[in-house]
């Protein structure tokens, strides 16, 4: 187990958007949570809060790392550890989680 989480640690951030409809990102750990407004996604470099309208996982990769997510795309937000805490407890995050 400790191999895999130190293949992640050599993993690149990358974020690539087509036209607010399709999001790519690579050095993705985990998905926290997802449904259709928003993906809460641990990376190398962070948390990150992905927001948006009709949001759908298209393609989860969990060898490279990747994940592929269409739909309108509004937000792209990095969060620190607090925002992570105070996210968690909030009962939107309890009842989707």
């Amino acid at each position: 187990m400790e191999k895999l989480e130190s293949n992640f640690s050599s993993y690149n951030h990358t974020i690539t958007m087509v036209e607010r409809k399709s999001f790519v990102t690579s050095g993705v750990k985990k998905i926290e949570n997802f449904d259709d407004s928003q993906f809460l996604i641990e990376t190398v470099m962070g948390f990150l809060l992905v927001k948006g309208e009709n949001l759908e996982l298209v393609k989860l990769d969990t060898l490279q790392g990747t994940i592929t997510i269409k739909g309108l795309i509004n937000s792209l937000t990095y969060l620190d550890d607090g925002d992570k805490k105070e996210k968690e407890s909030s009962i939107f995050y309890r009842l989707f989680k």
